[in-house]
């Protein structure tokens, strides 16, 4: 097939490629996949900027959690060349004041020499409790973010908590818009993605069950065929 999309496929905090293994081995007949490294930038708008060069004139783009914002970002930069979005786990709304705070904790001990990437005690916040006791799901989660390694976590998390309010931009997304998360999702819950949904006219929202925050690993066959009918489907 000569045909395929140009996908772009954007990680969150302390994730990189492996986030998307599922869906880069399943959708390589439709896409022409890249995907994004962030573990270098330490604002949004670089993050998005290294999207737009690594990426064609025209292209479909997805992003999760951090990846999200950056998505955003780009639909503010250069709207004209995604010609599909998805929005997976992620919000459009500033962080509250409590998230602000453990945010800036938790640099201030990366800073320290503590930083610990992604530890067993915060797994729960990130995948359906039922798959605490998968070892290859938990064991991919940690070594990534070893990858990211601290001043990579450190860089990430003064992006996020510097990104605009990407609320008053929604309306002026116009092209089809997948906006999809886990239904027990703890870090975006599933409000933030219906105020997203409701901001987007081209939206489609869809809540995956008896997921968390990591529905591309913890229920990569549904996620994969949601973006395969997101690539597929007329404008």
């Amino acid at each position: 097939m000569t045909d395929r999309t140009p996908l772009a496929l954007l990680p969150g905090l302390l994730l990189d490629a492996d986030l998307w293994r599922h869906q880069c081995q399943e959708l390589g007949d439709i896409a022409d996949i890249s995907v994004a490294d962030f573990s270098s930038q330490n604002n949004v708008a670089d993050m998005a900027k290294s999207v737009l060069e690594m990426m064609p004139q025209r292209f479909a783009l997805a992003g999760l959690s951090m990846g999200g914002y950056v998505a955003q970002e780009v639909m503010r930069q250069a709207p004209e060349r995604v010609e599909r979005l998805a929005l997976m786990d992620t919000r459009a709304c500033p962080d509250e004041a409590e998230v602000v705070s453990r945010r800036k904790g938790l640099m201030e001990l990366a800073r320290k020499g503590r930083f610990k990437g992604v530890t067993p005690r915060l797994l729960p916040m990130l995948i359906h409790e039922d798959r605490l006791e998968d070892k290859e799901l938990c064991g991919r989660i940690l070594a990534m973010a070893e990858n990211i390694g601290r001043d990579g976590f450190i860089r990430q998390q003064q992006a996020i908590l510097n990104r605009p309010d990407f609320r008053p931009d929604l309306a002026r997304i116009t092209c089809p818009t997948l906006v999809l998360c886990g239904r027990e999702d703890q870090l975006t819950p599933v409000d933030a993605h219906r105020e997203m949904a409701a901001g987007i006219a081209t939206s489609r929202l869809v809540v995956l069950k008896h997921c968390g925050h990591l529905p591309p690993m913890e229920k990569p066959e549904e996620t994969t065929a949601e973006l395969r009918r997101w690539l597929t489907e007329a404008d």
